[in-house]
């Protein structure tokens, strides 16, 4: 028991302490960065909190950014899991969304079934297009990596080309490759119209309901259940996986399903809550900040939840900082890039540590 304890308090320490301090070092390079541009940090910060989380609406903004980063996170966290790089949220947000679309505006049935069926219609969409490069996977060895940016491209064009062509708006009067707006009973409501008896922000809508969701079943399914047992084992060690009579190929079509299908419910709940209908690179970036959210996140649902929150309050924060101090919108990329260049960067020292203790191992062993 005595010994357990301190290994415990010392995974929690390293758990927060390293995406915190990731996160003080950026805004500290930031800000450097700042003042050597002629702008002034403590304006520029000010206007960066009080555009995030100064009021309640900015806390609804805020939310509703987060929700959809959070979910392309899961995305990344699951795959990871199990020992699978996806790098192919990006696509993935894009297939959701065209499913969704597609049974938002030709489907018609009350909201109560509309809105369940619109999130599985894209949950299952960008759910089978993830588990495409699983197959070329397990069929013939191909790196995801590779394969998983690619498909990136190939979902990006064709929605591209569908909005352009066969579900193009043609009543809107834009000559703006744009789908049709999707039906008022596929739309997420506000949360303020489902609870009228509490103060909520005008605009935060239920995706994060279904985020939050997403989060329960992530963290039950890999920790209460014997297929999340044997995905987290094959994500430690393959070989000893195998050993264990675990079915490696299974596991990773799986977590690539499910990786699909959490980044496909970004795309919906983006499309049914915000946007409202698929316009050109309307949802560029979400997929690799899901990246970003669960590497600072340590792929825990609670991790990723947070930084989640992070990652939104710094885009809805971004348009009022430029106001208040002229920094570009576009900074905030530069303060997001810094936060994994530090939450990586100690990735690398823990594994040349872990690689140097092996070696003197080995070699105490052969003296």
């Amino acid at each position: 028991m005595h010994t357990k304890a301190p290994g415990r308090l010392q995974r929690l320490f390293d758990t927060i302490y390293f995406p915190i301090a990731s996160i003080l070092a950026s805004f500290l390079v930031a800000g450097v960065a700042f003042k050597l541009l002629g702008f002034d940090p403590a304006v520029a910060f000010g206007g960066l909190l009080s555009g995030s989380v100064g009021s309640l609406n900015a806390w609804g903004e805020t939310l509703n950014k987060a929700t959809p980063v959070i979910l392309t996170g899961l995305s990344y966290a699951i795959a990871q899991r199990c020992g699978v790089i996806n790098l192919g949220a990006e696509g993935q947000v894009y297939i959701g969304a065209l499913c969704a679309v597609l049974v938002g505006t030709e489907l018609s049935l009350p909201a109560a079934l509309h809105i369940p069926v619109v999130l599985a219609a894209a949950f299952l969409g960008a759910a089978l297009f993830g588990t495409l490069p699983a197959i070329m996977k397990n069929r013939f060895g191909s790196s995801e990596l590779i394969t998983t940016i690619m498909f990136n491209y190939v979902a990006l064009y064709f929605v591209h080309y569908m909005i352009a062509g066969p579900i193009k708006d043609m009543n809107s009067g834009s000559n703006f490759a744009q789908s049709k707006q999707m039906l008022q009973t596929a739309q997420l409501p506000r949360l303020n119209a489902m609870f009228p008896g509490v103060t909520l922000p005008n605009r935060l809508h239920a995706g994060l309901i279904v985020a939050v969701l997403a989060l329960i079943f992530y963290s039950f399914f890999l920790f209460r259940t014997t297929r999340g047992y044997e995905m987290r084992v094959i994500g430690l060690n393959r070989s000893a996986g195998e050993c264990a009579g675990m079915n490696i190929r299974t596991n990773t079509l799986l977590s690539m399903f499910l990786a699909g299908g959490f980044a496909g419910l970004g795309g919906a709940c983006e499309l049914m809550g915000v946007q409202r209908r698929i316009m050109e690179n309307a949802f560029n970036g979400f997929g690799f900040d899901g990246v970003a959210v669960a590497l600072l996140g340590g792929n825990s649902s609670g991790g990723i939840a947070l930084s989640g929150i992070l990652f939104g309050a710094l885009k809805s924060g971004a348009t009022k900082m430029q106001m208040k101090s002229g920094v570009p919108t576009a900074t905030v990329y530069m303060l997001q890039g810094l936060i994994i260049l530090f939450v990586v960067g100690k990735r690398l020292f823990d594994y040349h540590r872990i690689t140097e203790r092996r070696k003197t191992h080995h070699g105490k062993e052969n003296d």
